[in-house]
């Protein structure tokens, strides 16, 4: 479990919006646990080929989720968004280490990423069918920035982990974002993934997808941070008593 991500822990969970979140989110465990490696040229080009696909099929399902294709073109907060995903995505594989573990198999990769897929789908699907209409600008600016503060995160954390504080992988780290959370790599997927709804003012989608994210990584959360006071014992207990899961004051 102590690897530089925290797709070993999603692969292990039923195939549902929690797992896809899980598969690119930090794992408590896989941050800190271990000395970072970069991975081999022939593993990144390969998770990169993975990669694409999806990233094919995404915009596929927001113009399945719209029924028309020419759409983008007229909203660039909804492009923006798209391309500031395709980039986290990118640079999460550059800066993950799954060296230490066998390379999901294709069919399981695509079970594991269809939450999200349908999470694409559904935002504009509930636009385009159930209000109709434009998304007011202010709404998906609101998505777009909530996406960057989470991108923000997401990159910040692990470039800490991977070449700061935590880069000899025997200590808990408890400086920068981790000063104020215990996932911040988490908090930053799942603020990306819930900003996603907003493109196009979607509140049924934005509620079933915060619930189901929440759940998910509490259950995420307790399976890694238990391997975590294992490890580590007192010095992490002394952390999480100084410190929250994923919102700082609150949760």
């Amino acid at each position: 479990m102590d690897q530089d991500s925290s797709d070993q822990n999603s692969n292990d969970q039923n195939s549902n919006l929690s797992d896809a979140a899980a598969a690119h989110a930090d794992g408590q465990i896989a941050e800190r646990g271990a000395v970072s490696h970069a991975p081999a040229g022939r593993e990144i080009r390969a998770r990169l080929g993975d990669l694409a696909g999806f990233l094919v099929a995404v915009i596929g399902a927001v113009a399945l989720g719209l029924g028309i294709s020419d759409y983008l073109s007229e909203h660039p907060f909804v492009v923006a968004y798209l391309l500031v995903y395709a980039g986290f995505r990118i640079a999460d594989v550059m800066l993950t280490d799954e060296s230490g573990g066998e390379r999901d198999a294709s069919p399981a990769r695509w079970r594991r990423e269809l939450p999200l897929l349908l999470l694409f789908a559904a935002a504009p699907f509930e636009r385009t069918y159930l209000y109709g209409g434009e998304t007011p600008a202010s709404v998906a600016a609101l998505g777009l920035l909530m996406e960057l503060a989470g991108l923000w995160l997401v990159i910040g954390a692990r470039m800490q982990v991977r070449f700061g504080a935590g880069r000899d992988g025997n200590t808990v780290v408890r400086s920068g974002f981790y000063r104020y959370v215990r996932h911040p790599v988490r908090a930053g997927v799942l603020l990306m993934l819930f900003a996603w709804p907003f493109e196009y003012g979607a509140p049924v989608t934005a509620a079933v997808a915060l619930a189901m994210l929440l759940i998910a990584a509490g259950r995420a959360i307790r399976c890694e941070e238990s391997a975590m006071l294992a490890r580590f014992g007192e010095e992490y207990e002394s952390y999480v008593r100084e410190t929250d899961r994923l919102i700082p004051n609150v949760w």
